[in-house]
């Protein structure tokens, strides 16, 4: 009799997904002359898919006792299971590495970071670009699944801010299938509803690109990379690719899917009847757009800054673009650098503008996407708590109003937010200090661990440039093997995010 796939649990399912996905690389290098590639993923995806029957079988009857530490911990041990899997037929492929830096690139894909340890330019064959954008690319469907059909019902991930209960245990408000649905049949719902929109997204954005003028692999990373926005890429960065200004276009187009998650249809339950310019990620995201790049372009004239740019329409113009499209790839953790970037930088005549796209990473995207950092809706949170404490000091005797949502916002939501974003400044120290141990400077070891963090690896490569040198792909290959292992979990930390691991380890959070 055949066992139900639902019946199975998440790892299990999950390392099936990995094992059949092993076989899209496999036939790629069969087919583009890398045999010896083709038949290591051939024959890891295999023995993986032997193995995951093998554990299928073994635990096919089995039922967690605690449903709510069982969710959590499935999500724990698919980010630190599954990466040494996924690293088995990449280090084959690749002769002269060691598993460890294998491990780090797939820790770095499947969590959406994009940090590599290799030149992309030319050590890599194409065939592993292509599974380095799979993984990030299933790395974000991962993310957009549990968020909504585990952290969403427990009001953690974000939804603590506007969510009525609990953290950690909270269903009220949720849909049908998650009030009364288990957790494998709330996973196969949301991935059934989420998979065909976010891959007809991902293929819309491919064939926009190959439009534009990119080769065929080159634009498939790029629209994988930008819809998980992890930020990979074949090249050395988005610049070099042939398409040019429309590329960018439509990738920055596609960065609104990382700002909100009203903008993915069925990602979760949202009251659709206000409008997504109402939304608040939304109007805060369209700030930091406006003002950062504004504030950008004007300094080339307030600051009466001598460049090497031309002062004409063009030369604005470009500058003005890059400015824009850059701070929205890194407040949505993504990572792709415009290129007219540096002329941006040459324009606003600002030493180190990076620390401007370090702070926009820290902040991060939307709830319930594939962005990282601590959220806009945190962010959000708390300035209207800010607002609202120095009205009452202009006007203590006025009322904030705004129903009850609004005063949830600025009352326990933006209490949780202070929460989720002392527990992110509590990570960042502890991972700081742990590369300082290493041997690592102050700046460099902050850099890193921001990039870790937000799961932002490009940043590595252009935040202060003057006082770190190149960090990126030359500055995480050179960390030694204590650092990178560091990097790995600070990495998977930041996609799980502390709150949620405090959720299933404090008995207060979940016991009944």
């Amino acid at each position: 009799m055949l066992l139900r796939f639902r019946d199975l649990p998440l790892p299990v399912i999950l390392m099936a997904i990995a094992a059949t996905a092993m076989f899209v690389p496999s036939a790629h290098g069969f087919a583009t002359g890398f045999d010896r590639v083709g038949r290591a993923f051939l024959y890891s995806g295999a023995g993986f898919l032997l193995i995951a029957a093998m554990i299928a079988v073994a635990t096919a009857g089995y039922r967690p006792r605690d449903a709510v530490r069982s969710q959590l911990a499935a999500v724990i041990a698919a980010y630190t299971l599954l990466p040494p899997m996924l690293a088995v037929p990449f280090a084959e492929a690749v002769p002269d590495t060691t598993f460890r830096n294998a491990w780090f690139e797939m820790v770095s894909a499947f969590t959406t970071t994009g940090a590599t340890l290799y030149d992309t330019a030319g050590r890599l064959p194409p065939t592993l670009h292509l599974w380095r954008a799979m993984v990030g690319w299933l790395g974000g469907l991962f993310v957009l699944v549990t968020a909504a059909a585990i952290l969403a019902p427990l009001n953690l991930g974000g939804f603590e801010v506007l969510s009525p209960g609990s953290v950690g245990r909270g269903m009220q408000g949720r849909s049908a299938v998650d009030r009364r649905a288990d957790v494998s049949d709330r996973l196969i719902h949301h991935a059934l509803v989420l998979a065909p929109v976010y891959g007809a997204i991902t293929l819309a954005l491919w064939v926009v690109l190959l439009i534009a003028g990119d080769a065929p692999l080159v634009a498939l990373c790029h629209a994988m990379g930008t819809l998980s926005t992890s930020g990979i890429s074949p090249l050395a960065g988005l610049p070099q690719a042939q398409s040019g200004f429309a590329g960018e276009v439509a990738v920055f187009v596609c960065l609104v899917f990382a700002v909100t998650r009203r903008s993915l249809p069925g990602s979760v339950r949202v009251d659709r009847a206000e409008p997504i310019w109402r939304d608040p990620e939304v109007r805060l995201a369209a700030a930091f757009v406006t003002v950062v790049p504004l504030a950008l372009f004007l300094r080339h004239w307030i600051g009466a800054i001598e460049s090497d740019v031309p002062d004409d329409l063009a030369a604005a113009a470009l500058a003005l673009w890059g400015a824009v499209f850059t701070v929205l790839s890194f407040l949505t953790t993504t990572g792709y650098e415009s290129a007219g970037w540096a002329a941006a930088r040459v324009w606003s005549g600002i030493e180190a503008p990076g620390l401007l796209l370090l702070g926009l990473a820290m902040m991060g995207g939307g709830v319930a996407t594939t962005a990282g950092g601590v959220r806009l809706l945190r962010v959000y949170a708390l300035y209207r708590h800010g607002r609202r404490e120095l009205e009452r000091v202009i006007h203590p005797s006025s009322v904030g109003g705004g129903g009850g949502t609004s005063r949830r916002l600025r009352g326990e939501g933006a209490y949780l937010a202070f929460i989720a974003f002392m527990l992110f400044a509590l990570s960042l120290g502890a991972v700081n200090l742990a590369l300082a141990l290493t041997g690592i400077g102050f700046e460099r070891a902050l850099v890193l661990s921001v990039a870790a963090l937000t799961t932002t690896g490009q940043l590595a490569g252009i935040a202060l440039p003057q006082a770190t040198g190149a960090l990126a792909p030359e500055g995480w290959s050179t960390l030694g093997g204590a650092a990178k292992t560091i990097l790995a979990f600070a990495m998977i930390l930041g996609r799980l995010e502390t709150l949620a691991l405090l959720a299933m380890l404090v008995p207060a959070a979940w016991r009944r």
